[in-house]
């Protein structure tokens, strides 16, 4: 399979006749031994361990802070002064309450963004991760009454593109996925139930994701003219957290 858009092709291929990928390696080869700074974070993982790095550094910093800033301006807050604070809805998504609180996420979000990315491609996977963080939070401040944060909306959202993968594929690896991630599902909604655990957020995620998931499938060849767009997306969802977070530090430096 090309390991960009994973249309079916030939050993012999040099370019993939789909998506026009110039090929160097099988794509297991390139997941075994292609390494990203000299080794240190493997290719299928990259875009899951930049999520965690930047999640790390902020809780580093915010907790290092007397008066954790952090938390405070960018924490999602009942939608009553969400409205008016819209970044809340994204960098909520990357801020944790307590070291307990973000290694749990940490090593879930480790394996669980590895099998996203593998299935679905770093594109799609970012488009999951942040429209799955809005939709959770979008819920969680309308229905919740005190401020929540965490990742585990975005990691709902990945849960549920899996499900969503597990239903549309009708080969023998969907019906895995689907058992497998129909477990994870089951468990993770107990431990919802735990007191101070934000309900909320994994519904509004979960259903973020599955919906994200079954729209944009995976990469199929029949499909193609999805690629430009779901590209476009990863993009723009890039851009937008950005922006969020700048709208938070101007927010910040406003006092």
């Amino acid at each position: 399979m090309c390991p960009n858009c994973r249309a079916f092709i030939t050993t012999s291929d040099k370019v993939c006749p789909y998506c026009e990928v110039r090929l160097e390696a099988p794509a297991r080869a390139r997941m075994d031994a292609g390494k990203i700074l000299g080794g240190l974070i493997p290719q299928v993982r990259f875009t899951t361990v930049m999520i965690l790095l930047i999640n790390t550094a902020l809780y580093v910093a915010d907790s290092l802070s007397s008066q954790q800033i952090l938390t405070r301006a960018g924490a999602s807050v009942p939608w009553a002064f969400e409205q008016q604070q819209l970044w809340r809805l994204v960098t909520a998504g990357f801020l944790h309450g307590g070291i307990l609180h973000i290694l749990m996420n940490s090593w879930v979000l480790f394996d669980l963004g590895a099998e996203v990315e593998q299935i679905y491609g770093t594109s799609r996977m970012i488009v999951f991760y942040f429209f799955s963080t809005v939709t959770g939070f979008f819920l969680s401040s309308n229905l919740l009454h005190s401020a929540s944060l965490g990742s585990s909306a975005g990691i709902f959202g990945l849960i549920g593109a899996m499900l969503a993968f597990g239903v549309t594929d009708k080969s023998a690896l969907g019906a895995t996925v689907k058992t497998l991630y129909s477990r994870w599902l089951v468990y993770a909604l107990v431990l919802s139930f735990i007191p101070g655990v934000d309900y909320f957020a994994h519904i509004g995620g979960l259903a973020g994701g599955f919906i994200a998931g079954y729209l944009a499938s995976t990469p199929r060849a029949r499909l193609m003219w999805k690629e430009p767009l779901i590209r476009g997306l990863a993009a723009a969802s890039i851009a937008l957290t950005a922006g969020a977070f700048t709208m938070m530090f101007l927010y910040m430096s406003r006092g």
